[in-house]
């Protein structure tokens, strides 16, 4: 399944870093539209003593939007802040769904009934979806990725 990760070594402490993420990151409910996103919100989740688990705002839903979670572990210099970059649970069944359907397509077409050729597109749709979702996955992590560089004062590397 989709999924990335990166370590930062910062020199800003532990409490400076979850304080910084605490500032901007909001617990929602989405049924309550008093606690929809604000200009200085930039992340939705939540923040513990030793890490988070948070998602950038957006403003429509988005399938690819990657669940950030993170550990912050204190230093004698700063911190270093794991991250964990991974798709959200429904995103992971929809995709997991749909690959195990098209591959048992694959294997019904190329066993059971003997049409190769369906049994080619259906490998093909299914190796087309995953790649789909890799680069949408991908993309929003590098503009989840900048906004939390950002955040802590770094610059990414292009």
């Amino acid at each position: 399944m989709p999924y990335d990760s990166e370590t930062i070594v910062s020199s800003l402490t532990k409490k400076e870093v979850l304080t910084q993420l605490n500032r901007v990151t909001r617990e929602v409910n989405f049924l309550d539209q008093r606690t929809l996103a604000k200009d200085e919100v930039l992340f939705n989740g939540f923040i513990g003593r030793k890490g988070f688990r948070i998602s950038k705002t957006v403003e429509r839903g988005d399938t690819f939007l990657p669940l950030i979670l993170g550990q912050v572990q204190a230093t004698p210099r700063g911190c270093i802040i794991f991250i964990n970059y991974r798709l959200f649970p429904g995103a992971v069944f929809f995709l997991a769904f749909w690959t195990i359907v098209l591959l048992a397509f694959t294997i019904f077409y190329s066993f059971v009934f003997t049409n190769y050729a369906y049994a080619v597109l259906c490998l093909a749709l299914g190796l087309f979806n995953y790649g789909i979702a890799m680069y949408f996955f991908n993309r929003q992590v590098k503009v989840s990725r900048n906004v939390f560089h950002q955040l802590i004062n770094f610059q990414m590397k292009d």
